[in-house]
């Protein structure tokens, strides 16, 4: 059975929206069973859509708060795309677009925001309702920082892919 979101539309299975703030393109993905989701988790849902810079913002500052320990999910994302030694070292030297003498923390803020995945089923504390999905110089590396937060934009996890 399918439902229909003021927001979304008709909920079936997908759908995809391109978003623009600031100099990033996100791409915004719903992906939800519309016989396990409720209006409430799909309003907050879009809610998170609208407020995409200001939940950005949050996960930018938690991620520096991780660059003190040598085994977060952060640092070990830093220390694979700053290695002198990558092959693509020239663009992500070019995607860096700040130079305050902390490397990495100019690497953190010169990160885009490639995409964001809502799971609105997951609507339970704890639960990965939102994934966004982080890259320096996204059209020349594979590697990925994604922070998952649930419906209160609490972050569940943090991980790198590469």
């Amino acid at each position: 059975m399918a439902i229909e979101h003021d927001y979304f539309g008709l909920i079936g299975d997908y759908w995809s929206e391109r978003k623009e703030y600031g100099d990033q393109d996100v791409e915004v993905v719903l992906d939800a069973d519309a016989d396990a989701v409720s209006s409430a988790a799909l309003d907050a849902a879009a809610t998170m859509v609208g407020e995409l810079e200001l939940i950005d913002d949050e996960l930018r500052s938690a991620f520096v708060g991780q660059l003190d320990s040598s085994s977060s999910p952060v640092v070990r994302f830093l220390d694979v795309l700053l290695d002198p030694e990558l092959e693509q070292v020239e663009e992500i030297e070019a995607a860096i677009g700040r130079d305050s003498g902390d490397h990495q923390l100019d690497a953190l803020r010169s990160m885009t925001l490639v995409r964001v995945d809502l799971h609105p089923e997951a609507d339970g504390q704890g639960e990965s309702f939102a994934e966004f999905e982080y890259a320096l110089a996204p059209e020349d590396t594979d590697e990925r920082l994604i922070a998952a937060i649930d419906l209160e934009r609490e972050i569940v996890d943090v991980r790198f892919e590469g």
